[in-house]
């Protein structure tokens, strides 16, 4: 077992460091890659959407196409700039607007910003984005002694709340909030992950379900009440709780409580705070911990804004935290893997014994992301491969002369981008027209 994660652990760490310097990647591979003459892509004009907000804000390549444009022409140049500081200034902290404020007016005014899905014969793979970083849980119990300082709970609380909005924006409970279910990213800030027990919740109704993980289950479904998020609310309260004490609210660091005294535990008793906890952490856990869904924070009309207001964030500037632009007081390490056994993830990552019918081969057609997937396009950018395919062609590219010289490249790149977009169901060309560039 040590052996083979040792291999496991050896491989995921050569496959974050992707191409060094001195291999690079092989000339073929670039040639095989490198995009397609302007003039081969005309069928795209009539199927892709044309509008400015999809094609050069959304589409993160269109995006960067359009910006290298820009760049080409002064004055669309400077209206980019212009609504770069725009955004900026929006996420500045409010002592210092007024003076970037002005600066803007003196710049500007003097003269005139799921991962992928695909099939195989037997299943729908869902593929997430990678979080070297690890689960909260190991983070709380596997380095050092258990439990974080509160300034580091805080922000991640923080970030929670901010994942916890856009869910209940859209109408969406999660029902398991855990360390387990909370990754961290490259850069240390948090993500909510497994969805599984999520569910919509229609405007104006309420829904039951007596699902989630002992001991963080809300007393509300424990006791099979209706609910809208109150549950996601007091397990906001369970991560803060563990996060700072080292153990989960209802039970001790290691101790073996059967499920039903764990149920009573929550439903019943005042959970106690070490010393470990100031008088904001106390009194927000105090308040995500209320019995009464009606009366706990968050669930009343303001929601989540109430959440934010809470003294324990006072130094959270959230429309900077919101922009990423607050640094996070944990970075991962990309030389260490943060697991203790990446076997481990077989155990969830398959679902077997699972029988198809009509009616799901038609719901797994709406996990179609699209011709090409925002996450893919991010991708393509940050690795250097879009750089490495969109160098620039020569003028003799399209010439008779080259297409007799070399024929079979032209082939291979029409191949490989028109079996790509077709697939993606991109293109609809006629049978009459699918036909292989030929020789003149």
């Amino acid at each position: 077992m040590e052996l083979e994660n040792f291999v496991a652990n050896n491989l995921l760490l050569k496959a974050r460091q992707g191409f060094s310097k001195k291999t690079g990647r092989s000339k073929k591979w670039k040639e095989l890659l490198k995009l397609p003459p302007v003039s081969m892509c005309a069928e795209l004009r009539s199927s892709i959407e044309k509008d400015f907000s999809s094609l050069c804000d959304k589409q993160p390549i269109g995006r960067l196409l359009f910006r290298q444009f820009c760049d080409t022409k002064p004055d669309l140049k400077r209206c980019i700039e212009f609504l770069d500081a725009v955004i900026e200034y929006e996420v500045t902290i409010e002592e210092e607007q007024r003076e970037f404020g002005l600066s803007i007016i003196n710049r500007f005014f003097k003269e005139v910003s799921l991962a992928y899905t695909y099939e195989t014969k037997d299943a729908l793979c869902l593929v997430l984005t990678m979080m070297n970083g690890g689960d909260l849980k190991y983070h709380i119990y596997n380095l050092g002694n258990p439990g974080f300082e509160e300034p580091r709970a805080v922000f991640y609380a923080a970030e929670l709340c901010c994942g916890l909005e856009d869910l209940q924006r859209e109408r969406i409970v999660n029902r398991d909030l855990k360390p387990e279910n909370i990754l961290l990213d490259d850069h240390g800030h948090i993500r909510i992950s497994d969805l599984g027990l999520a569910m919509e919740v229609p405007e104006g109704h309420m829904v039951r379900g007596r699902v989630g993980t002992v001991g963080y289950m809300a007393p509300e479904i424990i006791n099979h009440e209706k609910y809208t998020f109150s549950p996601d609310w007091w397990g906001l309260g369970c991560l803060i709780y563990e996060m700072i004490a080292g153990h989960s609210p209802f039970r001790k660091y290691k101790e073996k409580v059967s499920r039903e005294e764990l149920e009573r535990r929550v439903t019943n008793e005042t959970v106690e705070y070490s010393e470990r906890f100031s008088e904001d952490a106390k009194s927000i856990c105090s308040m995500l911990f209320i019995k009464d869904p009606s009366k706990r924070l968050g669930c009343q009309s303001d929601g989540a804004s109430a959440v934010k207001r809470h003294p324990i964030f006072k130094n959270i500037n959230f429309s900077r935290l919101e922009a990423n632009m607050l640094d996070p007081p944990f970075i991962p390490d990309p030389q260490a893997i943060y697991c203790k056994d990446i076997l481990d993830i077989g155990q969830f990552s398959v679902v077997k014994g699972v029988s198809l019918d009509t009616n799901d081969e038609a719901f797994y057609t709406q996990f179609a992301t699209g011709c090409v997937t925002i996450p893919w396009q991010n991708e393509m950018i940050e690795s250097g491969c879009f750089k490495d395919i969109n160098e620039n062609e020569d003028a003799d590219l399209l010439s008779p002369e080259k297409h007799k010289i070399c024929p079979s490249i032209l082939r291979s790149r029409r191949n490989f981008f028109h079996r790509l977009f077709r697939r993606a169901g991109c293109l609809n060309i006629a049978p009459s027209e699918e036909r292989e560039p030929t020789e003149h």
